[in-house]
């Protein structure tokens, strides 16, 4: 099974990316939705967020409010969520990886926003960058409920810039145009790892994959 890294900064374009992918046909791990999972009632990051920061758990759940004020503009206490969280995700991202090996799926996707930030790409055959520019991305982030120049500059700060990202890839999708270019390079690059994971034996060499998409 190939397992494909799929990331991006804020405002690329993943969700959309995600979705095209289901479409073709890919299991999807949403990180996001697992941490979520993690940090609603019952999840298991819970006691330990709220005895790392007192009061931001309201009627037995996370209150994601509550913990970004709590973290915004702090590298520390934002060192201390890490903490908490990555090996938790980490391990829900080992767990739907074997799952759809037993499955016998010949490709798996990954979705990771911090994919490289994390090291997440050490559990990656191939890694899908989305990427979108600068202006496009402002755009689509400032116009989210709540949003602010504050809190992008924040996430911003976090995460690697898009052109690192960019060039640490084995393929960049586009998504500054429209969404039927980007669905089809998404179906071009599907297709190509698609005959390369082909039957029950090794797939061929990832680099000779790769070479054919240009």
């Amino acid at each position: 099974m190939l397992v494909i890294g799929l990331t991006g900064s804020i405002g690329m374009g993943k969700s959309t990316a995600v979705a095209m992918l289901r479409r073709l046909g890919l299991p999807v791990h949403d990180a996001d939705a697992a941490v979520h999972a993690l940090m609603a009632k019952g999840g298991a990051a819970v006691a330990a967020v709220e005895a790392a920061f007192p009061g931001v758990v309201v009627d037995g759940a996370v209150d994601r409010r509550r913990l970004g004020d709590r973290v915004l503009g702090d590298p520390a206490a934002l060192r201390r969520l890490e903490a908490i969280i990555h090996p938790l995700a980490r391990a829900g991202a080992r767990r739907f990886l074997a799952k759809q090996a037993r499955l016998r799926r010949p490709l798996a996707v990954l979705d990771i926003p911090l994919l490289f930030e994390t090291g997440g790409e050490a559990l990656c055959d191939v890694v899908i960058v989305v990427s979108a520019p600068a202006a496009t991305q402002r755009l689509r982030v400032l116009g989210r409920p709540g949003m602010t120049e504050a809190r992008l500059q924040a996430v911003l700060d976090r995460q690697m810039p898009d052109a690192e990202k960019r060039r640490r890839a084995d393929f960049v999708v586009q998504t500054g145009l429209d969404k039927a270019h980007s669905l089809n390079q998404l179906r071009r690059i599907v297709t190509l790892l698609r005959a390369g994971a082909q039957g029950a034996g090794r797939p061929r060499p990832l680099r000779e994959i790769i070479g054919r998409y240009g």
